[in-house]
């Protein structure tokens, strides 16, 4: 949802001034603020474009405008001179036509931006930031090499849900997502890629397709204020899952308990009826 508002706001647009109010926000950009700021004044943006958990913008000077939003960042649209009404804005971006403002605002300071070059063209012709060639394309994405994928999962030993959240087998999926697609593909997230039959796993796919493609429609999935479109509004894909955080109630397939289970520092729910350990 981020990308479609950044859409909408901010490209063919070019950068007046740039400010950097929290030098922690851009960390990554190694050469330092004033580097950050002069590269982007008088840089026009031409596109979006997004891979994994990073967006970025593409700039007519060749530069990639990368942004990760971490735990709590966003992107916000604001009007211009006005600081908005969040205490946490980052980095302010300016325009020369006087419109709204781009922020980068961050509560915790995880996320952040950095300018990159843009790696040459890959084979399928995409160009994207150099330091994000190794993170695969995500399944709405129409690069997307489903039965490459597949093969990669099953190659793995890990649990289904490790592989589907490693960011160089598929990107995009996240945790959320991850439970809501195992669900509908009848899959325990602790069963071995190598386990899983290919046909399981092309369900799994499908399903991740289909809770990104319907999270999109909604606007994402909001649980507080910090997960927000750049106009500020909240997703509502929260009020359709069908098994992430809904601990002990009823699976709204088989009625079944959903079960909250340890997963790598998170959490993992799963209908203990419909997604048996069964080998399939």
């Amino acid at each position: 949802m981020v990308r479609r508002g950044a859409d909408k706001w901010f490209v063919g647009r070019r950068v007046r001034t740039v400010t950097v109010l929290h030098p922690r926000a851009i960390r990554r950009h190694l050469p330092g603020v004033d580097d950050f700021s002069g590269r982007l004044a008088g840089a026009r943006i031409c596109a979006t474009d997004r891979r994994g958990k990073y967006f970025w913008f593409v700039l007519d000077n060749g530069d990639a405008l990368v942004t990760h939003l971490g735990m709590s960042g966003q992107l916000r649209v604001s009007s211009s001179g006005q600081e908005g009404p969040s205490p946490h804005v980052r980095v302010r971006v300016e325009f020369d036509d006087d419109r709204d403002d781009l922020l980068f605002i961050d509560q915790r300071t995880f996320g952040g931006m950095f300018l990159d070059d843009l790696a040459p063209r890959d084979a399928n012709g995409s160009s994207i930031p150099a330091s994000l060639a190794h993170i695969a394309a995500d399944p709405l994405d129409v690069r997307f090499d489903q039965p490459f994928v597949v093969e990669a999962i099953r190659a793995k030993r890990s649990s289904v849900k490790a592989v589907i959240l490693d960011q160089t087998v598929v990107s995009g999926i996240g945790n959320i997502y991850a439970d809501e697609a195992l669900w509908r593909a009848r899959l325990d997230w602790q069963r071995s890629g190598d386990s899983i039959s290919r046909s399981k796993l092309n369900s799994l796919i499908d399903s991740s397709r289909e809770v990104m493609s319907e999270a999109l429609v909604v606007g994402g999935t909001s649980f507080d204020s910090l997960y927000v479109n750049v106009n500020g509004s909240s997703g509502y894909f929260s009020r359709s899952l069908a098994v992430y955080g809904r601990e002990g109630k009823p699976c709204p397939r088989c009625a079944g308990p959903i079960s909250r289970e340890h997963f790598a520092n998170r959490s993992s729910f799963r209908c203990v009826r419909c997604q048996r350990r069964s080998v399939g």
